[in-house]
Parts: C-alpha cells; sequence; structure tokens
C-alpha cells in the first residue's frame, strides 16, 4: 500500500523544471554584447562626467591658466542669471507651442487618412514629406521662401511687405516647428486610430451615436496613450532645438527666441564661460531625462495595454 501510494503521489507531482545555468553561463551569452555596452559608455557617459567636472569649474577661454574650482556656483548662476531665466521660459514656450499645435494638426491628418480614397497612399507619401527634411534646410525654406518680405509666400499671397520674422519670431519658430514634426505626430496617432476595433465602432453607429459622439467618447479616449506618447517624444526632441532658431531668427529679436540650447551656444562661444555652458547643459540632461522617464513608463504601459487584448 505504501508503494502505491507513493508511486501516485510521484505522477501527481508537478514536474520540476531543468536548473538553470549559473552566474558563469550567464556571463558566457552576455559577453558579445560587452564590447558594444563598453563602447557606448565610452561614447555617451565619458563626456558627461567630463561636462559634469568643467561644471564645477569657473573657467573662461580668455583666461585660459585661472580654472579655480567653485562647486555648484555655476548651477546657481544659471539659476539666478536673467539671460538664462528667460531662456528657460522661451524653451518651455517654444517647445509646449510646437508640440501642441503638432498633435493638433497631427490628429486632424491622421483622421483624414484613416479614410479610404482614391490616392491616399501618395498623400500620405507627400504629408510624411516634411519630416525628412534636414532641421536646417526646413528652416532656410521658410526664412527665405515663406516668411521674406519682398519675396516671401505669405506677403505674396495676402500683400504688403510685413517683416514677419521681426514682428512675430516666436510664432515663426513654431510655425517652422510645427510643419516638420506633424507628420511625426500624425503616424504615431495614425498607428493608434487604425488599432482601434472596427466592430465596436460599428456597433455604436448602429445604436445611433454621430460622429462626434463616437470620437469624444469613443476614440479620444482610445487615443490618449498616443497622444501622451507624441507628446512626450515630440517634447524632448524639441526641447533642444537649435537649428531652427539658429537659422531663422539668431535668437532675436533681443532675446525673444533664444532658448537654453542656444544660450548654451552663445554661452561658450561668444562669453567664453565654458563651466556656466557646461552647467546649463547638465540642467538640459536633466530635464530631457525627466521627460524621457516619463515617456517610457508610457511606451511601457501602451505595450502592456496593446499584450492584454
Amino acid at each position: 500500500m505504501t508503494t502505491l501510494a507513493a508511486r501516485r503521489d510521484e505522477r501527481t507531482q508537478a514536474p520540476v523544471p531543468p536548473a538553470k545555468g549559473g552566474a558563469k553561463d550567464r556571463w558566457v551569452r552576455r559577453a558579445p554584447l560587452l564590447p558594444a555596452l563598453i563602447f557606448a559608455l565610452v561614447v555617451t557617459q565619458v563626456p558627461f562626467l567630463y561636462t559634469l567636472y568643467l561644471s564645477t569649474l569657473s573657467w573662461n577661454a580668455l583666461r585660459p591658466g585661472d580654472k579655480p574650482f567653485v562647486g555648484l556656483d555655476n548651477y546657481i548662476t544659471v539659476f539666478k542669471d536673467s539671460r538664462l531665466q528667460s531662456a528657460l521660459l522661451n524653451t518651455v514656450l517654444l517647445t509646449a507651442g510646437a508640440v501642441l499645435f503638432s498633435i493638433i494638426l497631427g490628429l486632424a491628418l491622421a483622421m483624414l487618412l484613416d479614410r479610404k480614397f482614391i490616392g491616399r497612399s501618395i498623400v500620405r507619401t507627400m504629408l510624411i514629406t516634411p519630416f525628412l527634411i534636414m532641421p536646417v534646410a526646413a528652416a532656410l525654406l521658410w526664412k527665405h521662401a515663406i516668411f521674406n518680405p519682398a519675396y516671401g509666400l505669405i506677403n505674396g499671397i495676402f500683400g504688403g511687405s510685413s517683416d514677419w520674422i521681426s514682428s512675430y519670431p516666436k510664432a515663426a519658430v513654431i510655425a517652422t516647428l510645427v510643419w516638420q514634426w506633424t507628420p511625426f505626430m500624425m503616424l504615431i496617432l495614425l498607428a493608434g486610430l487604425q488599432s482601434q476595433s472596427t466592430e465596436v465602432l460599428e456597433a455604436a453607429r448602429v445604436d445611433g451615436a454621430n460622429a462626434w459622439q463616437i470620437f469624444r467618447r469613443m476614440t479620444l479616449p482610445h487615443l490618449r496613450q498616443y497622444l501622451e506618447l507624441g507628446a512626450l517624444l515630440g517634447s524632448i526632441y524639441l526641447v533642444n532645438t537649435f537649428d531652427a532658431i539658429f537659422t531663422i531668427t539668431q535668437g532675436g529679436p533681443g532675446q525673444a527666441t533664444t532658448n537654453l540650447p542656444y544660450e548654451i551656444y552663445l554661452t561658450t562661444f561668444r562669453k567664453f564661460e565654458y563651466g556656466e555652458a557646461s552647467a546649463a547643459g547638465v540642467v538640459v540632461v536633466i530635464l530631457t531625462i525627466i521627460v524621457a522617464t516619463f515617456a517610457l513608463r508610457v511606451i511601457s504601459s501602451l505595450f502592456k495595454m496593446e499584450d492584454s487584448r
């Protein structure tokens, strides 16, 4: 009886999973990746660590032999300097304006491309094209072909000789960034629209819901994570905008469009304050990391939502 009971217990026991390899086996599997990891660390982290070191020095290139250690004084200067405060405010305004209008236009274009019509693939390709143009080329295009007071497209259509860049510098930069980044938002939101269940939409139409009710109560909630993803990724890239400002406005008139990256450029190559510029660069990196952290959380939650379906 005891033997039969023991055999019965052996049959009912769950199979024991095979033992996994030890630490040595795991390191053997990871060894081929170590050269790439070391290269990435050297290329990315060593310059950043050197920048951290420079941010603790009072180093002006006009006094190359005088580099005293000042600790966190450069960071205090970054947050107290009126020029850097103005640059920080401009960075927020330019980034928020460009991201907001890009999302609104991207959503409208995504809704258009989500419908079937003749030549949809051609229209989609044409709408994506601005995102493929180099930022400097796009800025030059808008500065000369659109905003130029003598032969620009705007004055050619509406008449007059208004200098749009001098009169509306922030709007000019934002318009250029929106034109270039709207296709990026459009692609993200179009992917979200095409992942929406058509059966649910048809059921809503059968129940008598109109287009606005479907959009407000079903499409927008479905696109929430895609909207967040587009806003966060766009913010990560646009907070570092330099090309458009350098090409179109040179940070002017005055400091009207000087953002943090352009102010870092001025501090480095005009004031020659390497320590202060390094501290401002570290602040920009920290702000970007904060935004990127939220972006990664949104992306991970998006994939979890897709896997649960």
